[in-house]
């Protein structure tokens, strides 16, 4: 059995991966209500900080209901299912009108524009999982 102080020093190490996991969980539920507030890559790097710092929170991401298969699609088919794609595009779409709209400065705007451009590219080029329509 390990000793107090060793045990002590394993919670330090995997405390920072924790912290990691939850606050990029937190954040990607936000996002799903937020529209500046992405989703979809603060739960990939939750599914990739988690194991580090809890097997068991790891387990729980990826057999989660709603989380689950879509990390499942990426992790084994760097797959983005097309709902994924639609919602973020409409977001990306939504999120530059609502800066626009605002009267953002002009260099906001097209900084945001290439960045959501990037995105929107990325996401299209990915595939559909197979066996997803």
């Amino acid at each position: 059995m390990p000793s107090p102080r060793l045990r002590f020093l394993t919670h330090l190490r995997h405390l920072p991966w924790q912290c990691l996991t939850w606050g990029c969980i937190g954040l990607g539920a936000a996002g799903t209500v937020l529209p500046l507030l992405p989703t979809t890559p603060f739960l990939l790097i939750a599914a990739w900080a988690a194991p580090k710092g809890s097997p068991r929170l790891g387990r729980w991401l990826h057999n989660h209901p709603h989380f689950g298969p879509t990390l499942h699609a990426w992790r084994t088919e760097r797959a983005v299912p097309k709902r994924a794609k639609a919602i973020a595009l409409a977001l990306l779409i939504s999120s530059w009108l609502t800066l626009w709209l605002w009267q953002s400065a002009p260099g906001v705007l097209i900084f945001t524009a290439i960045l959501f451009l990037a995105v929107a590219s990325f996401l299209l080029t990915r595939p559909s999982p197979r066996g997803v329509h």
